[in-house]
This record gives C-alpha cells, structure tokens and sequence, in this order.
C-alpha cells in the first residue's frame, strides 16, 4: 500500500513539474473560464508575439535592454514601477520614443494581492498619474502576479486591461538566461505573452535572454511586438 501512495504522489509531483515547466494553453483557458478579466495570451495564427517586462526603470539594464530591442527589430510593454521613474524620466521617454509602450505596474514592487482595495486603488491612481505624463497607460499588470475579482474590478473601473503571460521562464526564481532562453524557445507559439524582468541582476538577464533568444524567433519567422499590438492580431489567419 505503501508503495503505491509512493507511485502515485511521484506522479503527482512528476505532473505538476511538467504542467509548470510546459505551461500549456488550456491550462491558462481553464483559468480564464474560472475567472475571467485576466489576458494570459492571444488567439492567433500569426507568427506574433508580445515580450513584457516587469519592474523597471534601471538606469543601466533598461539602456541595455533597449539597444537589443532595437538591433532586432522587437518592441516590448514596459510594465513600470511608478517609484523607479523619478531621476530615470529621459529613459521612459526613449521607450515610449521607440515604439514600446508603457504599462502599470503600481508604486512599488511588492505583492499587489496584500494590499487592501482601497491601498490597491491609491496605488494604482498614483502609479497612472506618474506613468501618464509620458502616455496613456491602458495595460495594468499586478505585482507578483496574484489579484483577486476586487483589483480587477478597480482596474476596469479606470479603463485598464489586465495582462499576465503564457510563456514565464521563472527568470525572478531560477538565475539562469540560459534556461529562460531555452524555456522560451521551447515553448513559444503565436499569440504567447512572455514575461521576463528588468532592473539589477534580473536586467541583466534579462539582456542576455533577449540576446539569445530575438534572432532564433526572427530567423522562425515571430515578430515581438507590444500587447496592443498582438491584441490587434487576435482570431486574424
């Protein structure tokens, strides 16, 4: 008996790893079904895809990320933290300048699940008063990740979108560019929302993962561009 329980709880863990690692669709359209609000990916048959990234400015990594996006031709959605701009404003002017876009990511990069709903809602109108002196915001992102129907309902309330990902290669978890490249490339199919994260160390690799993997989806024929952009390709053939 007992030796089954083993068999079975191996399977078990054998499963989850591979339902995390693989991260499949209908795990994401099962969420959505559950609770709906929340963009995971696009339906598309397009070679397209969207790159977010979470948590900047950085003075350094951001520069860097930027010159990458540019040699390949990719643009991305800036998820910001609204408390990183000040003293970081010429470069969120260069990433609106050079055809990315910028969404809400609050004031500080701690989980937005913690937060009352009325701490939520001021941070959210904080971050959107900083963020909307350089564009007009429309992509929210929680931090960390987790939200409940409450947030979400606060953030359509002030015309935002809510976007995850379908493609996280656990970059703030596993310190390896090597690993997020592979991950990604891997698992990468039309309409994915990859998420990776700027700022210090998880900038930096953020840039060698960006150096690795841009030229192997554009030699596969993927254009990476923003969400409003890939949202726009949605159900087209």
């Amino acid at each position: 008996m007992l030796e089954i329980f083993l068999v079975i709880s191996f399977l078990i863990v054998l499963a989850t790893i591979l339902v995390l690692f693989l991260q499949p669709r209908w795990l994401f359209s099962t969420i959505t079904s559950i609770a709906p609000g929340v963009i995971y990916f696009s339906e598309t048959n397009k070679p397209v895809i969207a790159l977010t990234i979470d948590d900047g400015p950085d003075a350094t990594t951001t520069s860097k990320i930027l010159e990458i996006l540019q040699r390949n031709a990719a643009q991305a959605t800036f998820f910001v933290v609204s408390s990183r701009v000040k003293g970081n404003e010429p470069l969120i002017t260069k990433i609106v300048a050079e055809k990315n876009e910028l969404g809400n990511h609050l004031t500080e990069d701690k989980p937005s699940i913690k937060l009352l709903p009325q701490e939520f809602e001021a941070n959210l109108l904080e971050a959107h008063t900083i963020i909307s002196k350089f564009t007009n915001p429309h992509w929210m992102r929680p931090a960390s990740g987790w939200y409940n129907n409450t947030m979400l309902e606060t953030a359509h309330k002030y015309g935002y979108r809510v976007a995850l990902g379908s493609l996280f290669p656990f970059d703030t978890h596993i310190h390896s560019s090597w690993f997020a490249a592979q991950h990604i490339l891997l698992n990468v199919r039309p309409g994915s929302i990859i998420i990776l994260h700027d700022c210090g160390s998880r900038g930096r690799r953020t840039a060698e993962t960006l150096e690795m993997i841009l030229p192997k989806l554009c030699s596969k024929g993927y254009s990476v561009v923003t969400l409003t952009e890939l949202l726009q390709n949605e159900n087209l053939n």
